[in-house]
Order: C-alpha cells, then structure tokens, then sequence
C-alpha cells in the first residue's frame, strides 16, 4: 500500500499535499498554526510565500476568513498569533455546502423536502 500511495501523491493534489509539496515544505517551509478544522499554515523563511496544507479534501473553503486574510496578505499577524475579534452576531466559518445535501434549497425547490410541493402553473397542452 506504500508504493501505491506515494504512486498517487505524485499524481493528485486532492488526496491531502502532494510529493513536491511535502518536499517543499520539508525544505523551506516554517510552520505558523493550525487551526480548528486541522488545515496547516505555512510560510517560507523570508515570507515570500504562504500556503495551506489541507487536513483530507482539498477544499478551498475549509479556511477560515481569519486564515484567508493572512494567506492572501490583508494583514501580516496570523491568527494564532493576533486573534481577529469577532461580533456577537457572527456565525462560525462553514465549508461551503454546495452540492452537498446540506445545500440551501429555496421555497418552491424540488429539493425543499419540508414544505408540501404544489404546483403553481399549467402546463401547456397541444390541441
């Protein structure tokens, strides 16, 4: 199962870090935090690069809003270091639910299995 999985880490970048990466972060990388999701934060010794190694799914939107500030530069402390404050009336970071059973499906949807469909047109019928 060794050979296998290094044979797919070279080949997929959606199954966690790659080869090249976990080489690259073994080399230059520095490690910032972690944060409640699993995902680990990353930085180069000179700071000119910052990057994400992701815990399972690469998905782009398990970084917290906190986290993607300092990826992309809007502030330079990371959030372990300088927490961001948050209001009362924030709701705590989620991936994102797209295509997922968890989806918002609006009133009307064929997949709103709360309300009772009803069926608010005729179709219209050649004569």
């Amino acid at each position: 199962m060794g050979i296998l999985n290094t044979l797919l880490r070279s080949v997929t970048w959606w199954n966690g870090q790659t080869l090249n990466t976990q080489l690259f972060t073994w080399r230059k990388g520095v490690r910032v935090g972690e944060d409640d999701q699993g995902n680990t934060y990353y930085r180069t010794k000179d700071d000119k690069r910052r990057w994400v190694i992701f815990s399972g799914e690469s998905e782009a939107t398990k970084v917290s809003p906190d986290w993607h500030g300092w990826l992309h530069r809007t502030w330079h402390m990371h959030p372990n270091a300088k927490p961001l404050e948050h209001k009362s009336w924030e709701k705590p970071h989620t991936k994102n639910l797209t295509g997922s059973a968890l989806a918002y499906a609006p009133a009307g949807s064929l997949r709103n299995k709360t309300q009772k469909q009803r069926q608010d047109y005729e179709a219209w019928q050649p004569k």
